[in-house]
């Protein structure tokens, strides 16, 4: 068993039987590789709420490119493509057209176009993530509708990866959504607003709310700590240069 792994164990209600005995264990970025079985890889600040963001907005396709090779060689077939991403610590990454900033997304026009999305965490974990049966990409935002897709699947192992924590950073942003999805995983309906707190609290949300950072506007930090303000899970395939995320719904 992987060392940094932490395991918990639940009996969920609903579609997960009583009698089934579902795991759910917590990982981080440095054992993605290692992971089977169903994985959410959370990013809420900020990767998966600007992926959560481009779909809501109308982008036909949104890819994770494997590498800048794959990105440039997507944005040559399609001059059109918007390249969003970000280095480690926010800052916008050479060539994109966009940072990774869901609030600044949203001011662009996304209707039919596909976006690509490079990270230093949330796409990474999702790139690692190769011997994984199901992936699924998360962030506050649809954390109840990852919830329910993954009652209605009822996977006997479900691993959620934590992506934020770094030296400098206590990554509790998404160990407050892997905590939300855990509980909602186990038939609870916790209130949403002590979530929401520790995002805007957690060592990196603090940086965006102090306003002193151009990379880092406050504004999409309260996109990131909006919980469920969308109605999608983002599910995870193979592409031809890297990964696809695609929205899913009515679960």
């Amino acid at each position: 068993m992987p060392d940094r792994l932490v395991r918990y164990a639940f009996q969920a209600a609903g579609s997960l039987t009583k009698e089934a005995g579902v795991r759910i264990d917590r990982s981080d970025l440095t054992h993605c590789t290692e992971l089977g079985g169903a994985v959410v890889v959370i990013d809420v600040l900020r990767s998966f709420t600007t992926a959560a963001v481009a779909l809501a907005g109308g982008a036909r396709e949104l890819i994770l490119p494997s590498s800048p090779g794959a990105a440039r060689d997507l944005k040559a077939a399609d001059p059109t493509a918007l390249m969003a991403g970000a280095l480690g610590g926010g800052l916008a990454a050479p060539g994109c057209d966009v940072g990774n900033s869901p609030s600044e997304l949203r001011l662009l026009p996304l209707d039919g176009r596909l976006v690509l999305l490079s990270t230093a965490g949330g796409t990474r974990g999702v790139l690692e993530c190769d011997h994984a049966g199901m992936v699924l990409a998360a962030a506050l935002v649809n954390a109840g509708a990852t919830a329910r897709l993954l009652r209605s699947m009822a996977p006997p192992v479900v691993t959620l990866v934590v992506t934020g924590l770094w030296a400098n950073r206590d990554g509790d942003e998404d160990h407050a959504c892997a905590d939300l999805i855990e509980a909602l995983l186990c038939g609870a309906d916790p209130p949403h607003d002590a979530y929401a707190a520790r995002v805007r609290a957690s060592d990196f949300g603090r940086r965006f709310a102090a306003g002193n950072d151009p990379h880092l506007p406050p504004a999409d930090l309260d996109i990131c700590s909006a919980v469920d303000l969308f109605d999608f899970a983002m599910q995870v395939e193979p592409h031809p240069h890297g990964r696809r995320l695609f929205p899913v719904r009515g679960h």
